[in-house]
């Protein structure tokens, strides 16, 4: 990292912290798989790092008073950036990408960098890391193991087919097929566990 990137990353450590499914080693994930799809896609690492590592920067905001998360972040990041001196030119291919990253954005993504962090984000909701990520949420939303379910079907099971480049593609293929196997195997055994399987008179 530079010193302005390092900068960013400390804000955020600060702001977020660890211990959640949107903590600082979800960031850290991202901006880890925005680089490796950056290098393929010939993205401009100086605007795709900074909104990888402050794309969720509004997320305490958004659970304190339910503002948008991306749209809040926005304004946060656009704040900081300038706190720091980060070049001007940048501030807005930045700050459009953290608006538009949300699976539920309004907005479309516009720029490379914000299809690339799209993509990013989405693919940390997939495979191993993402059922382990929806668990976390279940727990944080005070749910259970059907809320988890409900959670695949409503998003996760979708995420692939939103994918923008073709090297998150390659990723999100192996990462869906898990986690549709997966899921089949969890509703399998639910199923055995449901009512019409449950004697009261064996325990």
């Amino acid at each position: 990292m530079n010193e302005k990137t390092e900068k960013i990353h400390e804000y955020v450590k600060s702001v977020l912290g660890q211990g959640s499914s949107h903590g600082l080693d979800h960031v850290e994930r991202v901006t880890r798989l925005c680089e490796t799809i950056g290098a393929r896609e010939h993205a401009d690492m100086g605007i795709l790092l900074p909104a990888a590592l402050l794309h969720d920067i509004g997320r305490p905001v958004e659970k304190e008073k339910g503002t948008p998360h991306e749209a809040e972040g926005a304004q946060i990041a656009e704040r900081f950036l300038r706190s720091i001196g980060y070049d001007e030119d940048l501030i807005p291919p930045i700050t459009h990408a953290i608006r538009t990253h949300r699976f539920r954005s309004k907005e479309t993504p516009g720029t490379p960098e914000a299809r690339i962090l799209a993509d990013a984000d989405k693919l940390d909701a997939m495979g191993a890391v993402g059922i382990g990520r929806t668990f976390m949420r279940a727990a944080e939303h005070g749910g259970t193991v059907n809320d988890a379910v409900e959670h695949f079907h409503d998003k996760l099971l979708k995420l692939k087919d939103l994918i923008h480049t073709e090297t998150a593609r390659d990723i999100a293929r192996e990462r869906h097929e898990f986690l549709a196997g997966f899921l089949a195997t969890l509703e399998r055994e639910m199923d055995l566990s449901s009512p019409q399987f449950f004697d009261p008179e064996l325990l």
